[in-house]
């Protein structure tokens, strides 16, 4: 598996692999972190399991087009959430970033710097044009941070994303490796 390791003022980001699976289960299973994505509650374990598999897996591949990041707080490596950067093939120099971060960790930075450094990653490592994201229009947490990082709201797609509570709008946002980069 590849190794890499990313690190900002108060967090490190690296690579997940099946050690990680309690952490991760335990952050897919809050309705706080369930509520604006459409991954859904685990039943259990194993099916957190099944999940994490694939995506693991996907570090292995040549070449990776699918990045997945535990963000682990600096000073002790405690668990804080995911991240993650899927990548469009090659000639588009394009990627998507999505992340996850535990209710314990809300409004402390961690997301923003975990941003951040993918966006550091994915236009100076990876020499990616474009990176977007998208979320649910009522998700002020996550509009926050990608507006916080210089990224563009460029629209507003109807009712994409099934949530619990209905079909939801997602706002798109996205970073050129050309523009200025916020906080």
């Amino acid at each position: 598996m590849t190794h890499i390791a990313l690190t900002a003022q108060s967090i490190s980001l690296r690579l997940i692999d099946l050690s990680d699976l309690a952490a991760i289960h335990v952050l897919h299973s809050f309705p706080e972190t369930d509520k604006y994505n459409t991954l859904g509650i685990p039943k259990d374990l194993e099916e957190t399991k099944h999940i994490i598999t694939s995506w693991v897996a996907a570090h292995s591949a040549t070449p990776i087009t699918t990045y997945t990041f535990a963000i682990e707080r600096a000073t002790d490596q405690e668990f804080v959430g995911l991240i993650g950067l899927k990548l469009w093939p090659q000639k588009h120099r394009r990627g998507e970033i999505w992340y996850k971060i535990h209710p314990d960790h809300w409004r402390k930075g961690y997301a923003t710097q975990s941003v951040n450094l993918v966006l550091d990653f994915g236009f100076e490592t990876l020499k990616l044009h474009r990176i977007q994201a998208g979320c649910a229009v009522a998700n002020t947490g996550s509009i926050k941070v990608l507006e916080k990082v210089g990224m563009t709201r460029e629209g507003r797609g109807r009712k994409v994303l099934p949530l619990k509570t209905g079909w939801s709008d997602n706002f798109e946002y996205s970073i050129l490796d050309t523009d200025a980069r916020g906080e």
